[in-house]
């Protein structure tokens, strides 16, 4: 996260090998009954390791993709660090160098932008963008103090609103489920929280000691989970303002997901590892490990994580 937006991952190709597998287990944790092998484990209080096995529909049941095949491919012409898709799927829109384009890919075809919103200073990186659910509003944060809000519905998408702070720089966006809510993450280590109707800041959660560079949200959008570059992930009680817990961590965090239908927790690191672990109440387990180069994470309608891999 400082000026290049490339990081550390633009020397890290794509793995063709399957996940690696947590080293030093005993051979009888190898593998899970049935003699399929093991790629997930955890880890109780006392230190001792059990694999944990995918249900059973993981990969088969209603509403998982099967296949994938290319739509477009939208050149974008430069480093892209954002991207977001309106619902129902028409545009999409990439972040980059100073600017955020908009696509339309309801039809097929090669494709140019149909718009393009001048955000920043063309020097400086979009880092974050997200679509209000009714797909009118555009929030965009980067490499500036200010968050600029887009009317996305007028003939010409027009700024309509600029949320200004202290923080010289937002790494990560979020909306709240009911959408009056951002969250922006601040490279001073700050969580700022905006009310999007009033257009005010109405407070900050404060613990990172360096920037917060990853946020998610609960879907009932009582709590937060946020990372950072000072080597930690931290969650948030909404309702009360305050910190819930803090996991530390050797290596800095650069995304992280929360799973819809469970307690499970994704992150990703600088190392190149991508990081599974699980809350049960107040008690964070030990993460199993997958070691990938990595961009970002997200979580499908099932109860496993989908990294973004580089």
């Amino acid at each position: 996260y400082g000026r290049s937006p490339m990081v550390s991952f633009g020397a890290v190709g794509f793995d063709p090998h399957p996940p690696m597998r947590a080293t030093g287990l005993p051979s009888s944790l190898a593998s899970i009954p049935g003699g399929k092998p093991a790629y997930s484990f955890h880890v109780s209080a006392d230190g001792q390791m059990q694999p944990v096995p995918f249900p059973h529909d993981a990969l088969a049941g209603p509403g998982i993709p099967r296949h994938a095949r290319q739509i477009n491919t939208l050149s974008h012409g430069e480093v892209v660090c954002a991207v977001t898709i309106s619902n129902p799927t028409r545009h999409v829109y990439t972040g980059g160098k100073g600017c955020v384009k908009i696509w339309d890919i309801s039809q097929p075809g090669s494709k140019s932008p149909i718009s393009q919103l001048d955000c920043l200073n063309r020097d400086n990186y979009i880092r974050s963008c997200k679509l209000l659910p009714d797909g009118r509003t555009l929030i965009v944060g980067g490499e500036a103090s200010t968050l600029t809000i887009w009317d996305l519905a007028s003939p010409t998408p027009r700024i309509k609103a600029e949320l200004t702070s202290s923080a010289p720089a937002c790494y990560a966006l979020a909306i709240s489920p009911d959408a009056k809510v951002c969250f922006s993450c601040c490279s001073d280590g700050n969580i700022a929280v905006w009310d999007l109707h009033n257009q005010t800041l109405v407070r900050q959660f404060q613990g990172h000691t360096d920037g917060a560079s990853c946020i998610d949200i609960s879907h009932d959008g009582t709590k937060l989970w946020t990372g950072g570059l000072d080597n930690t992930v931290r969650s948030w009680d909404l309702r009360e303002g305050r910190q819930l817990q803090q996991h530390d961590f050797t290596s800095q965090i650069f995304s992280l997901g929360y799973c819809p239908t469970g307690e499970w927790l994704a992150v990703g690191m600088e190392s190149s590892r991508v990081l599974g672990g699980l809350y049960l109440g107040c008690t964070w387990s030990k993460p199993s490990e997958i070691s990938r180069g990595l961009w970002g994470l997200c979580w499908p309608l099932a109860s496993f994580f989908l990294p973004f891999l580089s």
